[in-house]
């Protein structure tokens, strides 16, 4: 069905804002979690501390992203309620267990893996969702849905620096497990208007058949080029785009001491990624087609030199005025992933191509933050971590640049084919005139001739 562009779409919107909120909120705060973890696990005779605890955060949001695929597929059968609602339900479950830990290593599971596969679940169907519900605003509530995010960054460091000093570490992995609970009532808002594959497959009977396995792995996406280039480019770019959000705490005590309040740099950085994603998610409706990559490509590359300026900050305002760049192209590189996949995939295989994406992404950011963390530990500094982490989306922003050429050059090759198309089916026409007309010059002849 045609999109409302409204109605119960607005209550979705809302819903779905606070599950960007309340997963990439904790997800993006982990900088003030990584240095209460520090002091609370680490020892001054275990050298790669930093190596290990940076693996909490960096396996979190790696496996956001990694379950993608899957989750996708989850979507596409049983639709995005229930999908949503399970996986808010099981996230709730991992932050809790993650409360209840006495050393680092088991973080790894609770809070890297079962907490973080359940942010998974629950965070991609609410980009599905919005598809359901609008399409001419898409690029407006889509900026709106991500900067719920930025609202959670701005506020959580805050709260999480007064509720460790107050309450503790467990106390306060307790007290977040309350926007999960949330979360999970929010899931129940996603009134599908597509029905799931269960729904089609089943039929009026209610039973369940799974469909064919074509159905379920929609590979046929990475036939398109310019998605694959896409798929490519963009992991390629986030080698280090993770590392300042686990990193920038640290470095910021190691050069500063407690001198300055380093929960700044993350208002800084959630205040302005919201603008720049309320901001460009609007200017996306009005670029055209595929073109909306550009902005990509320009949000990479600021991305790339502002990594790459941290270590060259020697005053605390030159910190500020980087992360509020950073921030503001931060936002205009998340708002703008669901318009451009359905500009390069369509709206059937959007969910698919999303999930794919998510999952070539958990790579390069589940090992961007401990190869930054054992360079800290070997070298003494974060200045080399952060030179190398800015390398990356310069990198893949170039790459991305090829793909306007490479739908260009698709759309004259299929203008070309009517063309040909006309021409030979004239050329055929003219033939057979020419030997009508030669067949009836001969058979006058021959009447002549009689």
């Amino acid at each position: 069905p045609e999109p409302p562009e409204g109605g119960w779409g607005w209550v979705v919107m809302l819903a779905a804002m606070w599950c960007n909120g309340a997963v990439f909120g904790i997800q993006n705060s982990c900088g003030v979690l990584f240095v209460s973890m520090l002091q609370l696990f680490g020892s001054g005779e275990d050298k790669q501390m930093a190596f290990k605890t940076a693996w909490v955060g960096s396996l979190s949001m790696g496996m956001v992203f990694f379950c993608s695929p899957i989750v996708s597929i989850f979507t596409d059968l049983f639709g995005c309620r229930k999908v949503a609602v399970v996986g808010a339900a099981v996230g709730f479950a991992g932050l809790l267990a993650s409360s209840f830990v006495s050393t680092i290593e088991p973080l790894y599971f609770t809070y890297g893996i079962l907490f973080a596969c359940g942010c998974s679940f629950a965070y991609q169907p609410s980009l599905v969702i919005l598809g359901h519900y609008f399409k001419k605003r898409l690029g407006l509530v889509n900026g709106i849905v991500t900067a719920g995010s930025s609202l959670f960054t701005v506020s959580l460091p805050f709260l999480l620096r007064v509720l460790i000093d107050s309450v503790g570490l467990y106390n306060t992995l307790r007290v977040l497990c309350i926007l999960m609970f949330i979360l999970f009532l929010a899931g129940f808002t996603y009134k599908p208007l597509v029905p799931s594959a269960k729904d089609k497959e089943g039929g009026k009977k209610g039973k369940f058949r799974l469909p064919s396995e074509r159905k379920i792995c929609n590979f046929s996406v990475f036939k398109v080029l310019s998605y694959r280039i896409w798929a490519f480019g963009i992991p390629a770019a986030l080698f280090g785009y993770f590392v300042p959000y686990v990193h920038l705490m640290k470095h910021v005590k190691d050069r500063f001491k407690d001198s300055v309040p380093e929960e700044v740099l993350l208002l800084c950085l959630g205040i302005t990624s919201g603008v720049g994603r309320l901001i460009f998610g609007r200017v996306a409706d009005y670029v055209p087609g595929a073109k909306k990559v550009y902005l990509q490509v320009a949000s990479f590359f600021f991305i790339g030199l502002m990594t790459m300026m941290i270590p060259l900050c020697h005053v605390f305002g030159g910190l500020i005025a980087v992360c509020l760049f950073m921030g503001l192209f931060d936002g205009c590189f998340i708002c703008i992933m669901a318009p451009i996949a359905f500009e390069l995939v369509g709206a059937e295989d959007v969910s698919q191509a999303i999930g794919f994406l998510l999952g070539l992404m958990s790579i390069p950011m589940t090992v961007g933050p401990p190869i930054a963390g054992l360079l800290r530990d070997r070298l003494g500094t974060y200045d080399v971590a952060f030179y190398l982490a800015g390398v990356p989306p310069i990198i893949g922003g170039a790459i991305l640049c090829f793909i306007p050429w490479v739908l260009k050059r698709q759309k004259l090759k299929e203008r070309a084919k009517p063309v040909d198309k006309e021409t030979t089916e004239k050329m055929l026409d003219n033939e057979s005139t020419l030997v009508s007309d030669t067949t009836a010059k001969s058979l006058r002849e021959m009447e002549s001739g009689f």
